[in-house]
């Protein structure tokens, strides 16, 4: 089954790259990568290759966290184009009844561009001081902050300045965010339920929040390669696409090569030509002008340069300004190869001689943050199925074989933000397992969160009476999450 039926399907070869290439960079992600959930890869217009991992499917949306951001600023594109603002408008003059009470020049000084390129005058990112203060709106939480620079003199990646965006979008809109965007952008696109989420004020969080599918992501890739024009009708003007998309100040030096080529209006600059869209764990909006090409990611990943390193080595250099001859063995060899891609399941054995012990028994868990009161573990011929208890009651989770097993629950993912939450989702969340025996007396699952970047790994042992499960998240923004829960078989 495809997705996003607005955009033309084509061979590979049609469209001047060969399948050998694609299947290359599917090849070292799945080696080197943990782990890609999906991409989608267009030319001249194009889907010439798409693949979700297994437990990742095309119909489920994926957080998308920071490049929220280039949507945002698409909105003020719009905002821009109707009139209603300009990019030199001063930031105080939005929010007069926010300010605090004697602003400093600095602030007075701060424009829209200046939030719009990260260029605030902050020192530091804004977010977490803006949203830990209970007693203060985020826009004046965001406003009371020092602005220790001169607007436009020092780039500093902040999300708070994108919620600001946000914040004059529903200032000068009269709802949220996202309701502005969806008879002018997101409806125009195909992009069907876009959720995004909201500060404690009801104000869209801007620079992260918006859940979208991978084919969406590819569409506004698409709109802007395209110079803001989509299926024959302008969406935004080429003028501010190319803004955005500019490199309006420098960003370098940085660890990361991709991330030291310029910054735009919530866009990064990349190298070959190239810009994107990004967010943390590895959501990726890539667009290739000089190739005509844009390339959509989402994944759960740690470190986010080596996925542009594998599009570098692999894509870019095999796209062709003329079709090739069409290879039905390579072209064959894709299409197996996407159809079969999955996420890796747990390592071991389907079964154990502790299993007979352990099913059907009730462990009664020890005080731990997980709020989980009691598991139980029953054991079956093809899959296993865990009974948590906790304070949303009883939830089932079957893990499958070497295979993937959807549930839904009510435990979060681990996503152990450093920031302050906005209006979460609170569950229930979709989920995907599988399982293993590691040894004989270890049970290890593995629980992807699949419209998240999040996993969780449970490694139970038992011990005669005893259960200690050893719990781990994948990423997170801080260490990553880590838990020991013990229990005892109930009497």
């Amino acid at each position: 089954m495809t997705y996003a039926p607005s955009l033309p399907r084509s061979t590979p070869e049609a469209q001047g790259i060969s399948s050998a290439a694609i299947s290359a960079f599917l090849g070292a992600a799945d080696r080197d990568l943990d782990a890609i959930h999906s991409f989608m890869l267009l030319r001249h217009g194009h889907v010439v290759a798409e693949g979700w991992w297994e437990p990742y499917q095309p119909h489920d949306p994926h957080m998308l966290f920071s490049l929220s951001k280039s949507f945002t600023s698409s909105a003020i594109g719009l905002l821009v184009t109707e009139g209603s603002l300009s990019v030199d408008d001063s930031v105080l003059g939005f929010f007069p009844d926010d300010a605090p009470p004697e602003p400093g020049a600095n602030l007075k000084a701060m424009r829209v561009r200046h939030l719009l390129s990260m260029t605030t005058g902050h020192a530091i990112d804004t977010t977490a001081p803006m949203a830990q203060q209970p007693d203060r709106s985020w826009v004046q939480g965001f406003l009371a902050q020092p602005v220790e620079y001169a607007p436009g003199t020092h780039f500093v990646y902040n999300s708070g300045a994108t919620y600001m965006l946000s914040a004059i979008v529903q200032k000068l809109s009269g709802g949220r965010m996202r309701d502005y965007l969806m008879p002018r952008l997101f409806t125009p696109l195909g992009i069907k339920n876009p959720q995004w989420e909201t500060s404690p004020q009801g104000i869209d969080t801007g620079g992260w929040g918006l859940s979208i599918t991978t084919a969406d992501i590819a569409s506004f890739g698409q709109m802007y390669l395209q110079k803001g024009i989509w299926q024959g009708t302008r969406i935004l003007p080429e003028s501010w696409v190319e803004q955005a998309t500019s490199r309006q100040v420098p960003n370098d030096p940085a660890p990361n090569p991709d991330w030291e080529q310029g910054y735009g209006y919530q866009f990064w600059r990349c190298r070959h030509d190239a810009y994107r869209g990004d967010g943390a764990f590895g959501q990726y909006c890539v667009v290739m002008p000089a190739q005509d090409a844009v390339l959509a990611i989402t994944s759960g990943l740690s470190a986010m340069q080596p996925p542009l390193d594998l599009v570098w080595k692999h894509l870019l250099p095999a796209m062709s300004a003329a079709p090739l001859p069409e290879n039905d063995a390579d072209r064959n060899a894709l299409i197996h190869t996407l159809a079969h891609l999955q996420l890796r399941t747990p390592e071991g054995q389907q079964h154990s001689a502790t299993a007979a012990h352990v099913s059907g028994k009730r462990f009664v868990m020890g005080e731990n943050a997980a709020g989980i009161t009691a598991m139980r573990f029953d054991f079956g011929a093809d899959e296993m199925q865990i009974t948590l208890h906790d304070d949303m009651g009883e939830q089932q989770i079957a893990c499958g074989n070497a295979q993937w097993v959807r549930a839904t629950i009510g435990i979060s993912p681990p996503i152990n933000r450093t920031r302050a939450s906005a209006t979460p989702h609170l569950g229930p969340w979709n989920v995907a397992a599988s399982g293993a025996w590691t040894d004989n007396e270890t049970y290890t699952v593995k629980l992807w969160y699949h419209e998240t970047p999040f996993a969780r790994t449970l490694a139970c042992h038992f011990a005669g009476d005893r259960l200690t499960v050893e719990q781990q998240g994948n990423v997170g923004f801080g260490p990553v999450e880590t838990m020991q829960l013990t229990g005892q078989v109930a009497l």
